[in-house]
């Protein structure tokens, strides 16, 4: 399905999942998009991705807010949790929290 540049969808998703880590260079911590978020957000990713399938998003773990960019990774997407947004809600690896997200752009 192709989507408008501009739309008057709103995607908003809720995501709850066990906080992981990645060792590259730096390491980043991650909550994964479940089947049914990733199905979902697949179908507009294409109309705000700004490249390599990133997509833009407003989010917020508990009283923390922040702006990130969703990765494609594996068939989903994942959501990177700040060391700020982590320390301030005093979540660790292996914590199974609740992210809300926003999709910016449309």
């Amino acid at each position: 399905m192709r989507v408008p540049r501009r739309s008057v969808w709103r995607v908003e998703l809720e995501v709850t999942g066990e906080v992981f880590t990645w060792r590259g260079p730096a390491p980043f911590h991650f909550v994964a998009l479940d089947d049914d978020a990733a199905a979902e957000l697949a179908e507009v990713a294409t109309a705000v991705t700004y490249g390599w399938g990133m997509v833009p998003v407003r989010g917020r773990l508990g009283v923390t807010e922040f702006t990130t960019s969703l990765w494609p990774k594996e068939g989903t997407f994942y959501v990177p949790l700040k060391d700020a947004v982590r320390r301030a809600e005093g979540v660790e690896v292996g914590d199974v929290v609740t992210v809300h997200l926003h999709v910016v752009g449309l």
